[in-house]
């Protein structure tokens, strides 16, 4: 299953602590993800990939006094499609791989 995740404070701005303290607990899983600009994109299996959420969204509470989490779920029976299978699958469209990360420009 793919999950995107966003976690987002309601009471101040979102720090880079934030993000890093949910890469540091993704990193700790051994789940495939993928931080975006936008939000984490996790690959795996529904109780770890669930657990890492309550994981990640408890951490960003510590230091907020409201958080609202996001989470979008694509879970296929019977196939199993992975993060970099899905950015793969983008190449038929002829879109290069460089123009899939996101840009040094502002």
């Amino acid at each position: 299953m793919l999950v995107e995740l966003t976690i987002t404070p309601l009471d101040k701005v979102h720090s880079g602590r934030d993000i890093a303290k949910v890469v540091e607990i993704l990193k700790s899983t051994g789940l495939s993800f993928q931080v975006g600009p936008m939000g984490t994109c996790i690959e795996g299996d529904w109780v770890p990939v669930i657990e890492a959420i309550r994981r990640c969204h408890e951490a960003v509470t510590q230091d907020h006094e409201r958080v609202m989490t996001n989470i979008s779920i694509d879970d296929r029976k019977h196939y199993h499609h992975s993060l970099a299978e899905v950015v793969k699958s983008l190449s038929q469209w002829h879109i290069p791989p460089a123009e899939l990360s996101p840009s040094a420009d502002p």
